[in-house]
C-alpha cells in the first residue's frame, strides 16, 4: 500500500474515528490526541496488514487499542460536553445521546460501532478481540439499559 491509498484510507474513516474515539474519550484534546496517534502507529505498523480489504476494521482496532491505552493512563474520565451539538440538536436526540454516553463503556463501546458506525457483529468482535456472542449480549444489554432510561 502506498503513502497515498494510506491516507485516502485514513481520510474516508476521519469521521468514525472521531466518533469512536470521542465516544470512549469524552474529551476532544484526548480525542485528538488518540487519533493521532493511532494513525501513526497504523502507518509505522502497515506492513503487518495482511489484507488491505481488512483497512477499517484493522485501523479500529488500534485506535480502540489506543483510546484503552489512554483510558488506563489517566484514573478518570472527564465528561463530554457538546453544547453546540446540543443547541442544533432536537431534544430527542439530545436525551438519546446522554443515554449512550450514560452507558458503561463496554456497552456504549458495542452500541455505538453497531448503530452509529455501521459495523456487523463479526467486525465488532474482531475490532474488541471479544467472541461474537459478547458483542450480541453486550447490543442486548445495551438496548435494555437505553429502553429503561428513555422510557
Amino acid at each position: 500500500m502506498t503513502k497515498e491509498q494510506f491516507t485516502k484510507l485514513v481520510l474516508e474513516n476521519e469521521e468514525m474515528m472521531c466518533k469512536v474515539a470521542m465516544s470512549m474519550l469524552r474529551n476532544e484534546k484526548d480525542c485528538e490526541d488518540a487519533l493521532q496517534s493511532a494513525v501513526l502507529t497504523a502507518f509505522e505498523k502497515l506492513s503487518t496488514l495482511k489484507h488491505e480489504e481488512y483497512f477499517r476494521t484493522w485501523l479500529m482496532r488500534i485506535l480502540i487499542n489506543t483510546c484503552n491505552k489512554q483510558l488506563r493512563q489517566r484514573k478518570r474520565i472527564t465528561e463530554l460536553t457538546e453544547i453546540q451539538a446540543a443547541l442544533t440538536s432536537s431534544a430527542e436526540e439530545v436525551e438519546v445521546r446522554a443515554a449512550v454516553e450514560a452507558l458503561p463503556l463496554k456497552i456504549r463501546q458495542v452500541i455505538i460501532l453497531y448503530y452509529s458506525e455501521q459495523f456487523t457483529t463479526k467486525e465488532i468482535s474482531e475490532i474488541l478481540k471479544i467472541p461474537k456472542g459478547t458483542v450480541l449480549s453486550r447490543l442486548d444489554k445495551g438496548r435494555k439499559l437505553l429502553r429503561l432510561e428513555l422510557e
